[in-house]
């Protein structure tokens, strides 16, 4: 039973009161925010020391893409082979970008996991497609039973304890999704979750990675438990794109919110990786329903990629401290120039094709820039 408006804003999944909040909306007092749903923020002062005693706090910032998180997954296999890969304070993602964070956020140790997942499956190993119950009665075209397997497969209970374990040193691994009744964005604390080493918890943080990779109409919706008004419901989660393409952290929080938790404000650092292109890619549309609509979609997520990821760089450069350090902004996307056809959705040899050029940006660091293109550039 879904919960009723009235109650949305009280529903809370049992036993794990605090490992969520509204993605649009920004908290007014910081330190009870903090107090409340990072507990162990304090922490992360620590964490991002440096020897000289100063602070360098490193954000990782992982978008939607489907098949193109193969990109993603290379960009940070490369970097580590490089070696200057940093360990990163914050890791958020969404949609293919929430299947990638939480070994981005474990480290290089598990890139042999990001070249697997993202190299070595196609379509029929992750979705049963079932298109005719689909338009007739059923909730999506695809039956998710397979990616399902793989996440608890690749997500195990060993991982969820290390990332538990890095939690607890103050570094926050986030994932979004979307509650579709509410039609709101969805922020949730995955290191919180993990601290519970009980089957509800490890479930929950599975079902969370599921969710925020469920393509809405194509994959069917994730039901997650709450209490609301002192009786269980379910909430319809599904991929965080729809609200948020990428996200830094809830509303207009500044990251210099934070300073508070440092003796001096450290300096920051955000990079961005973009699953996708975000220059126009001309193509001749079909005159079919599905075509159109297909192509529609397609058209309309890149420019809300551009607008969120503008909206995050403005964040950014937004918080400069009073007599701290500039805080930088880095975004890499596919290059235009990759044109490797994909002929489904997530098609192996398109998708071990974008791995290695994401992984030859990674190893030579190369195709960052500090700004978001907006238009095409005439000569």
């Amino acid at each position: 039973m879904a919960v009723p408006a009235e109650l949305s804003q009280k529903a809370e999944v049992p036993g794990l009161a605090h490992v969520r909040v509204w993605g649009d909306e920004t908290p007014g007092d910081i330190g009870r925010f903090a107090q409340t749903y990072l507990p162990n923020i304090g922490r992360l002062t620590e964490t991002t020391r440096r020897p000289d005693g100063s602070h360098q706090a490193d954000y990782l910032v992982l978008s939607g893409g489907a098949g193109d998180g193969a990109f993603g997954a290379g960009v940070l296999s490369g970097w580590s082979r490089r070696g200057t890969r940093p360990q990163f304070a914050v890791v958020t993602g969404v949609s293919a970008g929430a299947l990638i964070a939480p070994f981005a956020f474990l480290g290089p140790r598990y890139d042999p996991q990001l070249r697997k997942i993202w190299t070595q499956y196609e379509t029929k190993d992750l979705v049963i497609t079932n298109v005719i119950s689909g338009l007739l009665s059923g909730e999506a075209l695809a039956d998710t039973g397979p990616l399902e397997a793989l996440i608890e497969e690749y997500v195990s209970d060993k991982v969820i304890d290390a990332v538990a374990a890095e939690y607890r040193r103050g570094r926050m691994l986030l994932i979004g999704t979307t509650n579709l009744d509410a039609q709101r964005p969805v922020i949730w604390n995955m290191g919180e979750i993990a601290l519970r080493r009980d089957k509800h918890a490890r479930d929950l943080f599975r079902k969370v990675l599921l969710a925020s990779a469920s393509v809405p109409g194509a994959f069917p919706p994730v039901r997650i438990n709450v209490m609301a008004g002192g009786k269980e419901h379910d909430e319809m989660h599904v991929d965080g794109g729809p609200t948020r393409q990428v996200f830094l952290g809830p509303g207009h929080l500044t990251l210099n919110a934070f300073d508070r938790f440092y003796e001096r404000p450290p300096k920051r650092r955000v990079f961005v990786i973009k699953n996708g292109k975000l220059t126009p890619e001309y193509e001749i549309v079909k005159a079919q329903t599905i075509a159109i609509s297909t192509r529609a979609l397609y058209t309309t997520t890149k420019s809300q990629s551009v607008g969120d990821l503008a909206r995050i760089r403005e964040k950014v450069l937004g918080s400069a401290s009073a007599g701290g350090p500039r805080p930088e902004f880095q975004l890499i996307s596919i290059p235009p120039d990759f044109n490797v056809p994909s002929k489904e959705p997530f098609d192996k040899a398109y998708m071990q094709a974008l791995f290695k050029t994401g992984f030859a940006l990674g190893m030579s660091g190369s195709g960052w820039a500090g700004t978001v293109p907006e238009g095409v550039r005439v000569r």
